[in-house]
């Protein structure tokens, strides 16, 4: 089964047929919706509303672990992430999709990590992004119709302020390539799942360094927010065909297994057992 998290506007997708609410009690609390499981176009296919239906999280008040744990214990086991962003780079105009590569996590209130309270693990994160699933991504734009950049730099902040011009000509200076308030957190929580997660960056507006900022209106941003939000779900649907039903071997899906380094004797039993939808049966 493949996930998709959907972002700001993108709170359903039309044409999802045999659609089934699952409501999924986690150890870490209720997702942010209720998953819908379906079928669209043929394919099965979790969807989750990263904000939850109406748009009611800031992005600090999600309960990220809740909603990869949902999705996880549902089969899924590959992610496409749907979130809108600001540019940091000429280049990248609002209407264009980036399908990033990378994370710069700069939030400051986050969990972001399915370990801790007797039990410690560590994943490699250098490559956050499964390319196999960015490629599909790219893929999908491409056939869209979209203007698609592959590869860049997300750099996640906590929100939900928008940068001050200081701020967002250092993240420039640093490198980034877009910003946002969301996706680093889930690209690292998928990783300890072992599940392969894309993000499908759209562009709505340049950050307050371009100096045309200012002459943007909300009314501006919010209609590229929309004409993005029904081009993503195109893109999805065109995603979901080109990707293979059943995926190669993968570094993803076992980059939790040896991740543990707390001596079993000393794990609690319920840490043990809250994670084993992670972990897997043997651990």
């Amino acid at each position: 089964m493949i996930g998709i998290i959907g972002g700001s506007g993108l709170y359903d997708i039309e044409g999802f047929t045999e659609r089934e609410e699952r409501p999924v009690d986690t150890p870490f609390g209720a997702p942010s919706d209720p998953p819908v499981v379906g079928r669209l176009g043929g394919h099965e296919v979790a969807f989750l509303a990263r904000h939850g239906r109406g748009h009611r999280l800031m992005p600090t008040e999600i309960n990220f672990r809740a909603n990869v744990f949902a999705l996880k214990t549902l089969g899924v086991d590959r992610i496409l992430s749907v979130s809108a962003v600001g540019s940091m780079r000429e280049e990248l105009v609002p209407g264009h999709m980036v399908v990033v590569d990378q994370f710069y996590d700069h939030t400051k209130r986050r969990v972001s990590t399915f370990f801790g309270d007797g039990i410690v693990g560590h994943v490699a994160l250098a490559h956050p992004i499964c390319p196999q699933l960015a490629d599909g991504f790219a893929k999908g734009a491409e056939t869209a119709g979209a203007v698609v950049h592959r590869g860049g730099t997300y750099i996640c902040i906590e929100g939900p302020q928008f940068s001050t011009l200081a701020e967002s000509n250092v993240y420039r200076s640093w490198g980034m390539d877009v910003i946002g308030m969301t996706n680093a957190t889930e690209a690292k929580l998928a990783r300890e799942a072992g599940m392969c997660y894309s993000t499908l960056a759209m562009v709505t507006d340049f950050d307050c360094w371009h100096p045309d900022h200012d002459a943007v209106t909300t009314e501006a941003v919010i209609r590229v927010l929309l004409q993005n939000v029904a081009l993503s779900k195109e893109i999805i649907r065109r995603t979901l065909d080109v990707l293979p039903q059943t995926p190669p071997p993968c570094g993803c899906r076992t980059a939790a297994k040896n991740a543990v380094i707390t001596a079993r004797e000393h794990i609690p039993k319920d840490a043990l057992e809250r994670l084993r939808p992670i972990l897997g049966e043997g651990a």
